[in-house]
């Protein structure tokens, strides 16, 4: 069955994790071009601030406290949309957290946990979206990441559950096809993003956690789910470095392996760090220093992938320009 997706100012967009980083901005940005939002995640007042922000522009925006790893949560995300806006058009899976340190040194119920915001948040929430879209369609769509594709060390259990994301969602959009339900589902695989992620994750180093380079900004990967929440995707990396990564762990895993000592040091900040057990893996709003860096607001790569034909364009005119110059020079 073709799925037919609605342009934002026709949705109902649900994304969890919204009270910061990627989610805030996704949210934000869909509400811009005219959807109406339901927001939920952990932290009451941070949810309440962006819808606050979202609702002073003019935009429409309903709010929901719930954790993810809870799966009746997902029923009470799901019957608030219902409730506000009569509908649910795109669910975007988008909390996370991660824990810094070897996985020698995390506890197990620390992975434990982790799983359940970034494992299975991504199985509820996508099982109460397909209940509710099988009838009418919409876009179901999950936040993985570069390390989906190819682990990092000290992110072990991070990069366990994102390969557990991908898996998942690679097999939810099979069945789906094979019932003809009119859902797309699709994976966002961003690389480093510049967001308070560092200084959310768990940190059993001795180091303040650090982001490996290249580092892009958040509106990046909002621009990604966007595109995904109109455009039936199988899936989308978010920087050019994503998909470079990908590529070299799958080509050569050997080699990529031995590039530990370098993902060591860049994980690795340059102060020490004294502050265990100030993170939002078990309770939000949780921050400890780590290290911030700046975004690139740009990605050549995400463009062409995002908008194919044209970009194809804009380099076909370009050789037909150069090529005009050619000629009239050889007049």
């Amino acid at each position: 069955m073709k799925v037919n997706l609605k342009p934002l100012r026709d949705q109902v967009i649900v994304i969890t994790g919204a009270g910061s980083g990627i989610g805030a901005v996704t949210a934000r940005m869909a509400a811009a071009k005219g959807a109406k939002v339901v927001l939920a995640g952990r932290q009451e007042a941070a949810l309440e601030q962006v819808a606050r922000d979202i609702t002073q522009e003019g935009g429409a925006a309903a709010t929901v406290v719930a954790d993810v790893g809870v799966q009746e949560d997902h029923e009470r995300i799901l019957a608030l949309a219902v409730e506000r806006f009569g509908r649910v058009d795109t669910w975007v899976n988008n909390a996370g957290v991660s824990i810094y340190g070897t996985l020698e040194q995390v506890p197990i119920e620390d992975q434990r946990k982790l799983f359940d915001t970034d494992y299975w948040g991504v199985v509820y929430g996508s099982l109460a979206a397909v209940r509710h879209m099988k009838a009418t369609g919409g876009a179901i769509i999950n936040l993985g990441s570069e390390v989906s594709d190819r682990a990092v060390p000290l992110q072990g259990a991070y990069s366990a559950a994102k390969h557990a994301v991908k898996g998942y969602t690679d097999a939810l959009r099979m069945e789906l096809r094979q019932l003809g339900a009119p859902i797309s589902v699709t994976l966002i695989k961003p690389a480093s993003i510049a967001t308070k992620f560092t200084e959310h994750a768990r940190n059993y180093m001795d180091a303040q956690p650090d982001l490996p380079p290249p580092v892009y900004a958040p509106e990046l990967v909002a621009e990604a789910i966007l595109h995904a929440a109109q455009t039936p995707v199988r899936d989308l990396f978010v920087g050019g470095a994503a998909r470079a990564i990908s590529a070299f762990g799958q080509n050569m895993p050997g080699l990529a392996d031995r590039m530990a000592g370098w993902l060591f040091r860049h994980q690795r900040g340059p102060r020490t760090y004294e502050e265990m057990g100030q993170d939002s893996l078990y309770d939000a709003g949780g921050e400890h220093a780590a290290v911030r860096r700046p975004g690139r607001r740009f990605s050549a790569y995400s463009c062409t992938a995002m908008h194919p034909q044209a970009t194809t364009l804009a380099v076909l005119a370009l050789a037909g320009g150069a090529l005009a110059c050619v000629l009239r020079g050889r007049r």
